[in-house]
Parts: structure tokens; C-alpha cells; sequence
């Protein structure tokens, strides 16, 4: 009986370590394919969410002095 409990835990603990080979294998992976994927964005001149938000913004405010203007102007040439 003991020398199959040893072979167990030997089993056990092999196992275990080939879990965590793996685990670590997964993450290693998951890093690199996240900096593949931001090199290759970064490559492209893709803009943030943030900066899309602030061109949009100035973009509206733009157009609505346009309007304003073109109202103004308008009314002068009346």
C-alpha cells in the first residue's frame, strides 16, 4: 500500500505541475497576443474612443456657430 500511495502522489503532483505550466503558458500567450493586437492598431492611426468624442464635440459646436452665424448674416442682409 505504500508504494502505490507514493505513485499517486507522484501522479498528484505531476499533475499539478503540468497545470500550472500551462496556466502559465495561457497568460504568457494572452500577453503577447495583446501587444501584437495594440503594435498593430497602433500601426493603423486608429484613434481612441476619447478622441473620436472630442473631434465629435468640436465638430458639433462648430456647426452650431455656423448656424448661428449663417442666421446672423441673415438677418443683416435684411
Amino acid at each position: 500500500m505504500q508504494t502505490r500511495n507514493k505513485v499517486l502522489d507522484d501522479l498528484s503532483q505531476l499533475m499539478t505541475n503540468a497545470m500550472g505550466v500551462a496556466q502559465g503558458a495561457r497568460t504568457e500567450a494572452e500577453t503577447a497576443m495583446k501587444s501584437l493586437i495594440d503594435r498593430w492598431l497602433a500601426d493603423r492611426d486608429f484613434v481612441t474612443r476619447e478622441e473620436f468624442d472630442a473631434v465629435r464635440a468640436m465638430a458639433q459646436k462648430a456647426r452650431e456657430e455656423n448656424e448661428a452665424l449663417k442666421a446672423r448674416i441673415e438677418a443683416l442682409e435684411k
